[in-house]
């Protein structure tokens, strides 16, 4: 599967579990270390795991590995890295203090309804 078509099922699973205000992020041109990234903002702890936890389902069926997670046990931000696309699932607060939006300005962004 292509990134394009990961990250876009990854935004997909995020707006299924009700995560608000999602942005695909394409790195390809400013980036090394991935192609996209996929941010989400969860109201609680417990909406970040559920997110977190049903993209990491889904891709597991689809036989996609994840490489990484950070975050798990705490409750503000988890970062899913599956190489070519990094999923950030925030609260809103810890998502407005860090902007990665703003960080990353230049590059093309697509917000997902």
């Amino acid at each position: 599967m292509n990134s394009k078509l990961k990250a876009t099922l990854i935004a997909g699973i995020a707006k299924d579990k009700k995560a608000n205000d999602i942005v695909l992020m394409d790195m390809r041109k400013a980036s090394t270390f991935c192609d996209y990234f996929i941010i989400a903002s969860a109201n609680t702890s417990r909406h970040i795991k559920a997110i977190s936890d049903e993209i990491e389902v889904k891709l597991k069926e689809r036989g996609i590995r994840l490489w990484h997670a950070e975050g798990e046990n705490e409750s503000k931000w988890v970062l899913l890295d599956y190489g070519d696309c990094l999923v950030h699932i925030f609260e809103p607060g810890t998502r407005r203090f860090y902007d990665l939006e703003g960080l990353w300005g230049d590059v093309p962004q697509l917000k997902i309804d």
